[in-house]
C-alpha cells in the first residue's frame, strides 16, 4: 500500500488536511471522535491503491468536519473537539512519517492567529477549492504576476530587437 503526500496546517479550532492524489477514485474516509483518521483511494491508469491510517494528536468533532474531493487533491477541514493549539498533528512522538508535510500556504503561527482575520473567521463554505486544486491560494496570483512580467520582456525583445542590434549593425550604426 502506498502513501500519498499529506499536507497539514492548523488554527486553534480546526485542522486543514490536504491529501495530494490526482484523479482519486473510490475515496473512503473514516474519521472517529478520538482522532482516528483513515483514508483510502485508487489513482492512476493502473488503479494503484493508496492508504493513510493515522492517529491525530487529540479528539475531533466528526459532525463539524467536512471534506471536498477535487481533481488533484482531497481537502479535509477537521474541527477540533477542544479549541487549543496542538504541538503536532499525530499522537505518536518522534519524527513524523515522510509523506506528512506542513502546508505553508495555510500555516499561521499561534501568536499570529488573532491577526489572521481570514483564517480565524473562515467557514468551510467560503473555502475556495478552485484555488486549492491549482496548488494554493496566494501562489496562483503571484505566479500570474511573474508570468506577465516575462511576457512584457519578451515583447520588448521582439519589438525592439535589443539582443542582436549591436553585433549585426542596426540602422544607427549604418548612418553613423
Amino acid at each position: 500500500m502506498r502513501h500519498p503526500t499529506v499536507k497539514w496546517a492548523q488554527r486553534s479550532d480546526k485542522l486543514f488536511v490536504t491529501i495530494e492524489l490526482p484523479d482519486a477514485k473510490d475515496v473512503k474516509l473514516k474519521l472517529e471522535p478520538e482522532g482516528k483518521f483513515f483514508f483510502s483511494a485508487n489513482s492512476g491508469a493502473d488503479n494503484t491503491p493508496y492508504e493513510i491510517d493515522m492517529d491525530l494528536y487529540d479528539k475531533v468533532d466528526v459532525n463539524e468536519s467536512k471534506a471536498n474531493v477535487g481533481l488533484r487533491n482531497i481537502c479535509y477541514l477537521i474541527k477540533k473537539a477542544e479549541s487549543k493549539w496542538w504541538s503536532r498533528l499525530l499522537k505518536q512522538e518522534g519524527k513524523p512519517p515522510v509523506f506528512l508535510k506542513v502546508d505553508w500556504d495555510k500555516w499561521v503561527d499561534e501568536d499570529e492567529e488573532k491577526d489572521d482575520k481570514i483564517g480565524g473567521d473562515m467557514d468551510f463554505g467560503d473555502f475556495d477549492f478552485s484555488k486549492l486544486n491549482m496548488g494554493g491560494g496566494d501562489f496562483d496570483g503571484d505566479a500570474a504576476g511573474i508570468d506577465e512580467g516575462n511576457d512584457d520582456s519578451d515583447t520588448e525583445e521582439e519589438n525592439g530587437e535589443v539582443p542582436g542590434n549591436k553585433e549585426e549593425g542596426g540602422p544607427a550604426s549604418v548612418e553613423a
